[in-house]
């Protein structure tokens, strides 16, 4: 044992940079898992921790009045009913910011569906103008409880009681209006109502839908919202913060993987003779095996701990939803049992990576066998050879050109004999270290072929994050290419005028066009759920929407569709679907499919003038603005604002992207990470090549070449395989970072078509800058090696 750990630390001590890089990487990439594994927890269980404490209900039915909801509580399945509840859709402002609302009348606390008190008390009978929010309206009216809210076009005034949480669907300005209950006498004309099922098992959701508009009508069915679909928006962005890193910190574990793998190799190929010396004086190839494997595992588990520890003590202190999410997690039930095992099953990974390449080590017989006489690559290629010398390259002149002389290949020959009339033969030298640092690069085909697909694992990776950079850049700097030609929405009060409203928002000298819409709720085919049915623009100034596939919706009855509306009533473009508004049918022609990142994409678009065709009572209710190139769409919001006098609510139209914010900092701090492993396994592609490269410098020097040819001989293998790793990565990470973005982007509901891969410019310079810190990183190594003295050489090759 005593011996064993002379060894390691000996070893240690020569190869620190190696060890210490190792340790960093491993940190770094359980770092990457433990905090993909707080973001699921943080995505996944605050929305499940609400919805059971408030017994949440896995649908609820928006009605009109008249529509009698007693059957529902007898349906097969239905546990339990909240409601029915009186409600009314308004405008709520306080310091100057308006939010649509739903105003639910509640004679008592709920039983099913009950919101959960953060602040502030309960409904008061003895105040009848007293209502809760929910958290997410508050937060964006920046509200408290005692602060007085107004209904503009009203003289009413609402008071703040307390702020709840909720499971049911949150409030998006312009999309999902919030959530504020209210005492029945609040909603004096409820323009509807809404009930509440709680269903025995989940997974009867679209049955129990079914069901409960058979028995009311497709025409008292305003709007269906389940659980589901709450689950998913809270969700949101967090799921695919962690599916990110936790995808990225697996491929960064297998590229470490490798990289120790192929460090243990080179070592054992560079230490036969040291193996052969242990394996003399006593050692069994298990001890030889051990060695390796607990020298590696110490450095895994080193990092591995340092990577717990740190993320335990400071993850909760970064700021942002990382922290947030770390914060949550930690008091999780599940957290202590994460925080061991995901370090513990890196360490186990890297360890059985270790085993195999140890295993070598324990096979290296005690007398050590003579080198074969030639490569295993075999010699230079005839090309090879020929250009160490001087060699004629034939160029095609005109008639009435020079021929030059030339020589064979031994030098001898009359002048222009073998030339062809017509033909000048140029003598070119190619410099020796070029052409034998490609040789030694690539002679050993097994050998060269696996450090080149291990180098090229996390340059890949490297690519495939720069590709989901550049999307994200996408949605900001181009946003009507992926579905966002408008950059504000403005809904006006009832009793605004259309031509007068239109007129007063296309007055902004920033506002290059202003089309008018209506978005309803529709029932799809099987009244299981309900759609966005949605009609922007006039045939004469159509809406810009953002195609993937098919081509836009111009004549009668077509529309454009999203992904996600695709995939849930299971049809293609060019089919015709049905749906129900009320009691009137809306029958459609898909034509194209458009990128939509609202209402995960469950949305059928076409013109205003196709839906009013269809229903003449449709009427526009709001309006998207697509402003000039550089406008600042706050600054025209406010100015739109005080021009209405109140009259009119202007938001602008959330952009996918703004929540994924966090993960730019994740993308850094993986391509910090895949870098620090390609680096480790650059530097041991660096080492093997140094210390092969000592059995040929005789043989180099004795054929004149210098130290310096001999030194750029192995900066040219070195970046040869670096040269091949990064086009390699290239061609290979194009492809699949276009595919899994266009995949989470279907998955999403938004489709295909969002993925931007980066510019040529941009590859270039980074595949440039990978194979020159290649270069620059062997130049010190191997010239070191280049001047070494006679008796050590002479060592070496013994």
């Amino acid at each position: 044992m005593r011996a064993t750990l002379r060894w390691a630390h000996s070893d240690l001590r020569t190869h620190r940079g190696e060890a210490l890089f190792l340790v960093l990487a491993t940190a770094g990439i359980v770092a990457s898992l433990l905090l993909a594994t707080a973001l699921f927890g943080y995505a996944t269980n605050p929305w499940q921790r609400v919805f059971t404490q408030a017994r949440g209900a896995h649908v609820w039915l928006h009605t009109d009045r008249a529509a009698g909801t007693g059957e529902l509580a007898a349906l097969d399945g239905v546990q339990s009913v909240a409601g029915p509840y009186p409600t009314a859709a308004t405008t709520v402002a306080v310091r100057g910011t308006r939010a649509s609302v739903e105003l639910r009348g509640t004679a008592e606390r709920p039983d099913v569906g009950r919101p959960l008190l953060t602040a502030g008390h309960w409904l008061d009978a003895d105040d009848p103008d007293g209502v809760v929010l929910e958290t997410r309206l508050a937060r964006a009216l920046l509200a408290q409880p005692g602060d007085t809210l107004t209904l503009p076009g009203t003289p009413r005034t609402l008071t703040v009681l307390g702020i709840a949480d909720s499971p049911e669907r949150r409030y998006r300005p312009g999309e999902q209006p919030g959530l504020v209950w209210a005492p029945p006498a609040a909603v004096p004309d409820p323009g509807g109502q809404v009930i509440g099922l709680r269903l025995a098992d989940p997974g009867e959701t679209d049955y129990a839908v079914q069901r409960a508009v058979t028995v009311l009508g497709a025409g008292a069915i305003g709007q269906v919202s389940t659980w589901e679909q709450a689950r998913a928006e809270a969700q949101g962005d967090n799921r695919l913060l962690g599916q990110v890193l936790g995808l990225f910190g697996l491929g960064a574990l297998l590229a470490a993987g490798l990289a120790v793998h192929g460090a243990i190799g080179t070592r054992i190929r560079g230490h036969l003779r040291d193996i052969s010396v242990l394996k003399a004086i006593g050692f069994t190839p298990g001890q030889v095996v051990r060695v390796f494997l607990l020298q590696h595992l110490a450095y895994a588990l080193l990092g591995a701990v340092a990577a717990a520890a740190t993320v335990q003590a400071l993850g909760s202190r970064v700021p942002g939803r990382l922290g947030d999410a770390v914060g949550v997690w930690q008091g999780l039930p599940g957290h202590t049992v994460a925080l061991f095992v995901v370090p513990a099953c890196a360490v186990l990974f890297i360890g059985a990576t270790t085993g195999l390449a140890a295993w070598r080590a324990g096979r290296v017989p005690p007398v050590p066998l003579p080198r074969p006489a030639g490569a295993q690559g075999g010699g230079l290629s005839v090309a090879a050879r020929r250009a160490l010398g001087l060699r004629m390259f034939r160029v095609p002149v005109g008639a009435r050109g020079r021929v030059r002389g030339a020589r064979g290949s031994d030098g001898a020959g009359a002048p222009g004999a073998g030339v062809s009339p017509g033909v000048r033969e140029l003598e070119v030298r190619v410099p020796p270290a070029l052409v034998l640092g490609w040789h030694r690069a690539f002679a050993r085909r097994p050998r060269s072929f696996a450090t080149v697909a291990r180098l090229t694992l996390p340059l890949l990776l490297i690519v495939v994050a720069m590709s989901a950079w550049t999307t994200i850049d996408r949605f900001h700097s181009r946003p009507e290419q992926v579905g966002l030609p408008a950059a504000l929405t403005v809904r006006a009060d009832t009793d605004a005028g259309e031509r007068g409203t239109r007129a007063l928002l296309e007055r902004d000298p920033r506002v290059a066009a202003a089309y008018p819409g209506v978005e309803v709720a529709a029932l799809v085919p099987g009244q299981t759920a309900t759609i966005a049915l949605r009609g922007l623009g006039t045939r004469e100034d159509p809406y810009p929407y953002a195609l993937a596939e098919g081509r836009r919706a111009h004549g009668p009855d077509e529309a454009v569709a999203g992904q996600g509306l695709l995939d849930l009533l299971e049809v293609e473009v060019g089919d015709w679907v049905r749906m129900t508004v009320g009691d009137r049918p809306q029958i459609l022609h898909i034509v194209g499919r458009s990128i939509e990142p609202e209402n995960a994409g469950r949305v059928i678009s076409t013109s205003l003038d196709t839906l009013q065709e269809n229903d003449p009572r449709l009427r526009p209710t709001l309006y998207q603005l697509r402003l000039a190139a550089g406008a600042d769409p706050d600054e025209v919001a406010g100015r739109l604002a005080d021009a209405g006098h109140g009259r009119l609510d202007v938001h602008a139209v959330a952009n996918p992207a703004d929540g994924l914010s966090p993960l730019r900092a994740v993308v850094l701090g993986l391509i910090a990470v895949l870098a620090l492993v390609g680096l480790i396994e650059l530097l041991t592609a660096i080492g093997g090549t140094v210390r092969e490269s000592e059995r040929d410098l005789l043989a180099l020097k004795a054929i004149g070449l210098s130290p310096r040819q001999i030194t750029g001989i192995t900066v040219t293998a070195t970046g040869c395989t670096a040269l091949a790793a990064v086009l390699l990565a290239t061609a290979l990470g194009l492809p699949l970072a276009h595919w899994l973005i266009d995949a989470q982007g279907a998955s999403s509901g938004i489709g295909a078509g969002i993925a931007q891969v980066p510019s040529p410019a941009l590859l270039v310079l980074v595949g440039a800058a990978a194979v020159l810190g290649a270069a620059a990183l062997a130049a010190v190594p191997s010239a070191r090696a280049a001047r070494r003295r006679l008796a050590d050489t002479l060592s070496a090759v013994a």
